[in-house]
């Protein structure tokens, strides 16, 4: 390593700044390989390899139609890939290669500032994509990179160090940093430009309105985060009770799952939600998934406090906002984990919660015949058919797993009859179809279940691999019933939440191997550390800006005041900034100065001096020129001298300052007529 560095070290400025210069540019587009094409960072790293090894042999520079060719290949490529040169993807590939390519014209210093403010731009656009911490840690130190890189260029003169010029960066960061800080807490806040929405619609959550049997085993295995919950006063319920509600699906055409339109769902939720028992309050911090709907525990009568969306709720117990969750979003809601919904006698709504396809699931339709023949059902009510199928699942060699094999169309029959194993989706799916074909409403519900305690921040995290499908069925004289069919096939992925959980990495596999909790705390660690930068940096939001206003004095602020907060802030800053350069002029040299306010005085009576003459000299030509006149002058001259040499100098500088101040100094001679 050492070796390197004074191989580094060695080479000429000129091919120092510039690998220098490239290195800080992989810096910023390395978070973006995930995001751009596989060719566009393959010519971006090739083009910086090329370009450091012509800085390093002191070769000449591609001519300009190589450049030409590339930079339409680039262009060719990008409207290939995106089929556009416009909107977020497209225009984030071009800046990067447009980077890229710039480094292979880098002559002068002009063309080395084009590539500073291209590459401050490209480093912004790394949080379209994530604006997570160790996203925002990686652009901090490209940051410093570029304004080393910026420094270094305008000192122009020698070969000075480059830590020197990283010095001086990193102070005007922190110089600069109060005034970030101000505009960080102050400036008002509207939609954020980093809920750009992505060109195509493509939520993480893998939850959406419709649910093809087989979807949502592929994203157990995504040990992401969708949400965290803070519950009042700690006060959780069991974890066994955790259902946080997403679509409901109600339509089925042998295979797919999708929800009931809206003018078939019955009536709103105000009118059919019946709960008891105390109401669990909480807040969530949502992911962005690009969906429109707000996770809640089941249930909640009351829509989610979301400031900044409208939220509205639909007769299935879900809310929604007014456009898709492109950005963190945190809100309140309060929820009962009993309840009850839906009418309580039959009505025409309910048909719609009856209906299969024609000639579907033939033998699970046989089967529900069957169990109705039976004497102990024949006359039963709901809960007793639920029971016996439940214990159907329990009993009959039923599992659950993740990798069940593709299905066919009958779905329902290959579950009961053929495979019987199956992820929640399947469980969920061959249940409601039973329900169903025995004359009992049934719908899906998918969400969210279970969770885990975060013992560091005491927040509970929902993963991906918490998602979940359940059902619910009508029962005459109570409404729907949550009925989760997975339980019985598994009561830990229910009761004690036991996940499938996919293989750890090497890294954390040989951290687990050696103490599996240190790797949980670590985790645990982590994880708080990050819904720390989500709930004070990324979720500030303008709510919280007029709080931090409420919390300084004003009883009813807004937008206005924030404003004129920040103005008068800036102003202050300014003029302290002012105050602070006038007063480190006062004390760069003071001897200095006055020295040279002395030469001015006597350059204005008609004496001009050179700027390197002693104060001797300058009292010996004072005497030459004026004579007695310049006695005064001459003495204090002296006295200045010794101010500045002499180690036992009576006279202070601020005495000598004040005794300049009442010289008699020599008068402009007049011209003879």
């Amino acid at each position: 390593m050492n070796k390197f560095m004074r191989e580094i070290s060695a080479l000429p400025r000129d091919a120092r700044d510039t690998l220098f210069l490239l290195a800080v540019i992989a810096l910023i587009v390395l978070p973006q390989a995930a995001n751009l094409p596989w060719w566009c960072t393959a010519i971006t790293a090739m083009v910086l390899v090329w370009r450091s090894t012509l800085a390093v042999e002191a070769r000449p520079l591609p001519g300009k139609w190589a450049r030409v060719g590339l930079l339409v290949l680039a262009l060719a490529a990008t409207f290939a890939t995106h089929r556009t040169l416009l909107g977020r993807d497209a225009g984030v590939t071009l800046i990067v290669i447009l980077l890229a390519l710039k480094t292979l014209e880098l002559r002068a210093r002009r063309d080395a500032f084009v590539i500073f403010f291209l590459g401050f731009f490209a480093m912004l656009t790394n949080f379209f994509y994530s604006q997570s911490l160790m996203t925002a840690v990686a652009m901090l130190l490209a940051l410093l990179g570029l304004l080393t890189a910026l420094v270094n260029a305008h000192m122009p003169v020698g070969k000075p160090p480059l830590m020197q010029a990283a010095r001086t960066a990193s102070w005007m960061a922190v110089a600069g940093a109060p005034i970030m800080l101000a505009l960080f807490l102050l400036f008002p806040r509207f939609a954020p430009l980093w809920g750009t929405p992505a060109d195509a619609m493509a939520g993480r959550t893998g939850l959406s309105n419709t649910m093809r049997v087989g979807t949502i085993a592929e994203l157990a295995l995504d040990d992401s985060i969708a949400a965290r919950i803070k519950f009042d006063d700690n006060r959780a319920p069991p974890q066994s009770q955790l259902y946080f509600r997403g679509p409901v699906l109600a339509q089925f055409d042998g295979r797919e799952w999708s929800a009931l339109p809206s003018w078939a769902r019955g009536a709103p939720p105000s009118g059919n939600l019946r709960t008891s028992g105390p109401p669990v309050r909480y807040e969530v911090t949502l992911e962005p998934n690009h969906r429109p709907w707000l996770l809640t525990l089941d249930a909640a009568p009351t829509a989610p406090q979301a400031p900044g969306f409208e939220v509205t709720g639909t007769p299935d117990l879900q809310w929604i906002v007014n456009r898709p969750i492109s950005d963190l979003v945190r809100y309140r809601a309060e929820s009962y984990t009993q309840f009850h919904s839906g009418p309580l006698r039959q009505t025409a709504a309910l048909r719609a919660y009856l209906a299969l396809p024609p000639g579907s699931n033939p033998r699970t339709a046989a089967l529900a015949a069957e169990m109705r023949a039976q004497p102990a059902l024949a006359n039963a009510g709901t809960q007793a058919f639920i029971r016996a199928a439940l214990q159907r699942l329990r009993t009959g060699g039923y599992s659950y797993t993740l990798e069940p094999g593709v299905y066919g169309n009958d779905t329902a029959d290959e579950f009961w009859f053929d495979r019987k194993e199956g992820f929640c989706e399947h469980i969920a799916s061959a249940f409601v179809v039973l329900m169903r074909a025995a004359g009992i409403p049934a719908r899906i519900v998918t969400g969210y279940q279970g969770g885990e305690l975060n013992s560091v921040d005491n927040y509970w995290v929902l993963r991906q691999s918490d998602a979940h499908a359940w059902a619910e069925v009508w029962e005459d004289g109570t409404g729907w019933v949550r009925v989760d069919p997975t339980g019985a096939v598994s009561p830990g992925r229910v009761g004690q939440l036991q996940r499938l959980v996919p293989q750890p990495g090497l890294f954390a596999g040989a951290i687990g191997a050696m103490s599996p909790t240190l790797a949980q705390n670590l985790r645990a660690a982590w994880e708080a550390v990050n819904n720390g930068w989500n709930q004070w940096v990324l979720n500030y939001t303008q709510s919280r800006q007029l709080n931090l206003l409420k919390s300084i004095g004003f009883n009813a602020p807004s937008l206005e005041d924030l404003a004129y907060v920040l103005l008068y802030l800036l102003v202050g800053a300014s003029l302290a900034g002012a105050a602070w350069t006038l007063w480190e002029r006062s004390q760069h040299d003071p001897w200095l100065r006055l020295l040279g306010q002395a030469r001015a005085r006597l350059a204005k009576a008609g004496l001009q001096l050179p700027d390197t003459a002693p104060p001797r000299q300058m009292a010996a030509q004072a005497e030459a020129r004026f004579g007695p006149a310049a006695q005064a002058v001459r003495e204090w001259l002296l006295k200045l001298e010794a101010q500045r040499y002499a180690p036992a100098s009576p006279a202070s500088l601020a005495a000598l300052r004040a005794e300049f101040r009442r010289l008699d100094w020599p008068a402009v001679p007049t011209a003879r007529r």
